[in-house]
């Protein structure tokens, strides 16, 4: 997975030695974006049971197949967030209510776990200030921190949205060895190749934060939209499939573990993302390196978990280490568990041209350019909440 992207005008601050840490020497050439080079591949059908059943109604497959699907995630790739662990304390610690240039309030607040060694997060909210009562909202995981945050906020805000964030780095640090230094040391020990790492983190942190929008009245908990780009489009996604509350999931150039297909083996395989962040899987997940063919699971079926809430995928045309085709497909794969759910799924089957995006209760576009969270795409985002958060 390539390091998010900064947004032009903030470009030349990013530091070139922070980059030649996360960017390994040669790394760009362990890609495969050879088409045909693609090997030939079968994909799980998500709608059929262990016993070779297919699955025809709702009821089976919210009661027999979706527990099995999240168990085999758990299993091979992302690993089992375990049941309970420490209870969020909240704590407004600062109210600025002329933020955005008077057009939001801004809170600042501390969710903290563990007592003594405590660990902690900040959640930003901004709220629009001339809102008439509880809004929707947008909730991701930030690369730069609280106070550089590189979203349209002001223009989320003006839609009539309230925007929420925290630095993704705080509960677990995005390094090989932060498990020493993250939330999991108020766990009990984590054992055995299905232990959970920083995606399962950074997804139990998103819905963590989902707990404290839940407590204030300025926001509608019921219209929370996930989002994340890259690494955080993977935490997104995982939140999505694993906590049904949140009613949109929102999936940016997530790529391999995320949205795109590991089977293709095309862009970053599952050999390379497990070489250079193992950290961020269950050790399970290594062992398909290199033989994808075997994986009980692929990306399509997780974002059927989703279904039927609305599901955004996106891609970017100069980003093949993200298999923009294979985020499509993995969009496509999904649409029959959404269909069976009685809604509208992804509305073509064939991937749209460039700059073409598409709504149904699944959207997807592969915009011009390269791997970022654009303003385009946030274009998409506000359009596509307008319609299924919104109701217009």
């Amino acid at each position: 997975m390539r390091p998010p992207a900064a947004s032009a005008s903030a470009c030349l601050g990013i530091a070139l030695a922070a980059l030649a840490a996360i960017v390994p020497a040669g790394w760009a050439q362990e890609a495969i974006e050879d088409e045909s080079k693609v090997p030939a591949y079968t994909l799980p059908d998500p709608l059929v049971l262990a016993s070779g059943k297919k699955v025809t109604d709702a009821k089976t497959w919210t009661s027999a197949r979706r527990p099995k699907l999240l168990r085999l995630f758990e299993t091979h790739v992302y690993g089992r967030t375990p049941a309970g662990g420490p209870r969020p304390r909240f704590e407004v610690v600062k109210t600025d209510p002329s933020a955005l240039g008077g057009k939001a309030t801004r809170k600042d607040v501390a969710i903290v776990f563990g007592d003594g060694a405590a660990r902690r997060t900040v959640l930003v909210l901004y709220v629009p200030n001339d809102a008439r009562g509880p809004v929707p909202a947008f909730l991701g995981l930030n690369f730069q921190r609280n106070d550089e945050i590189k979203w349209p906020l002001s223009t989320i805000v003006e839609r009539g949205y309230a925007v929420a964030s925290a630095f993704y780095q705080d509960l677990f640090p995005d390094r090989a060895d932060g498990a020493a230094d993250s939330v999991l040391t108020l766990f009990p020990a984590r054992q055995g190749p299905e232990a959970w790492g920083a995606i399962g983190v950074w997804a139990w942190t998103l819905s963590r934060a989902l707990d404290y929008l839940e407590t204030d009245r300025a926001v509608d908990a019921r219209r929370v939209a996930v989002l994340g780009h890259s690494r955080i489009g993977k935490a997104a996604l995982w939140a999505g499939a694993q906590d049904p509350r949140f009613a949109m999931v929102i999936s940016n150039e997530s790529g391999c573990g995320g949205a795109a297909l590991s089977k293709r083996i095309y862009g970053e395989t599952v050999a390379a993302i497990t070489k250079r962040f193992p950290h961020w899987f269950c050790a399970n997940f290594a062992r398909y390196a290199d033989r994808e063919a075997d994986l009980p699971v692929d990306q399509h079926e997780l974002l059927a978990l989703i279904a039927p809430r609305p599901l955004y995928v996106a891609s970017a045309v100069d980003d093949q280490w993200a298999d923009p085709k294979g985020e499509f497909l993995g969009a496509l794969g999904a649409d029959p568990v959404y269909r069976l759910l009685g809604t509208e799924g992804l509305p073509v089957r064939d991937m749209p041209a460039v700059d073409q995006p598409v709504h149904g209760r699944i959207g997807y576009h592969v915009r011009s350019g390269g791997h970022d969270l654009a303003d385009a795409d946030w274009r998409q985002y506000l359009a596509f909440a307008d319609r299924h958060l919104r109701g217009r």
